[in-house]
């Protein structure tokens, strides 16, 4: 079959298109990961171009040497899983749609990813780190909201900076969140989020954030704002988030990410079931979760073998 010779706007070829549009509306993937997609296809197809290669005539050995490439650049096994796994979806979905007969990627090797363990705080540190925002001044109030609102919650960055205040049931203390996929959940507000938010709205807060006029409607209906009065957006949050943390010494280890772990794990350290957390989190498979099971595990290892006395030999 001959190669498109219709490109898209990004100088990608109508295939790539049609998968990116694919992704969107049929799989529901958030304008996040289809960025990343584009990126990782157009460094595809810029190889494939070095080889005089298109999308449609790719052999295996184009996608190994691509392999090499990435490889050879430095990239961490894990970006170039990634990468990969991009490739991948665009050439199966080619087959399904009989654009090409056989997928070249189907008998090409991922690169295997150690799976790590994601770092979570100690109960202390997470209190040193909210106690550490003082103050009743605008900012300080919002800052707190926040961090009271990543880890009882257990929201991505993405989420916290997409609520509206229409998502918020103060009354009942739940609140609306959408994940991805735009799939949307109910989480519990808890006590210390709750004092925090009503904080954050009550006087002082966020109306001391609010402009003379909101530049864009989103922005009225943001939960959290920025200095300009706008929707407080994704770097904003890991601006908190970092700056707070380098307040008691946690340096750039603290991101909003290590909150939602923190939350898994305490959860599940107190006894939570691992359905309940699936739920909270908004991970579609279970085999997610239960990372955490083994963050738990393991600090009860670690735990016990520094607590009791016949633990290890002397």
């Amino acid at each position: 079959m001959a190669a498109s010779v219709d490109p898209d706007v990004d100088g990608l070829p109508s295939e790539v298109d049609d998968f990116l549009t694919w992704l969107a509306v049929e799989r529901g993937r958030s304008t996040n990961t289809l960025d990343a997609y584009r990126r990782d296809l157009r460094r595809w197809n810029l190889h494939l171009g070095r080889r005089h290669r298109t999308e449609v005539l790719a052999t295996a050995d184009d996608v190994i040497a691509f392999v090499h490439v990435l490889q050879g650049e430095g990239l961490a096994k894990s970006s170039v899983t990634r990468t990969l796994v991009a490739v991948r979806g665009l050439h199966r979905f080619m087959v399904a749609e009989e654009i090409r007969a056989t997928d070249p990627t189907a008998d090409v090797e991922m690169p295997r990813v150690p799976r790590g363990l994601p770092k979570a705080l100690t109960l202390q540190q997470v209190t040193n780190l909210i106690e550490s925002v003082i103050g009743d001044n605008p900012v300080a109030l919002r800052d707190r909201a926040i961090l009271e609102t990543l880890y009882g919650s257990g929201v991505r960055v993405s989420e916290l900076v997409g609520l509206s205040v229409g998502d918020l049931d103060m009354v009942d203390g739940l609140m609306r969140v959408t994940g991805k996929g735009s799939k949307e959940r109910i989480v519990p507000i808890g006590r210390q989020a709750w004092t925090a938010l009503s904080a954050w709205f009550g006087p002082g807060g966020r109306p001391e954030m609010e402009p003379g006029r909101w530049a864009r409607r989103t922005d009225a209906e943001a939960v959290f704002l920025n200095m300009r009065g706008g929707r407080l957006g994704r770097q904003g949050v890991w601006g908190v988030v970092r700056a707070r943390g380098r307040n008691v010494g946690m340096g750039s280890e603290l991101t909003p990410h290590v909150l939602r772990h923190s939350c898994a794990t305490h959860m599940l350290d107190h006894g939570a079931d691992i359905r309940t957390v699936q739920e909270l989190l908004g991970h579609v498979s279970i085999s997610t979760t239960q990372i955490y099971t083994r963050v738990s595990t393991e600090r009860l290892v670690a735990v016990y073998r520094s607590a009791h006395p016949r633990a290890t030999v002397n």
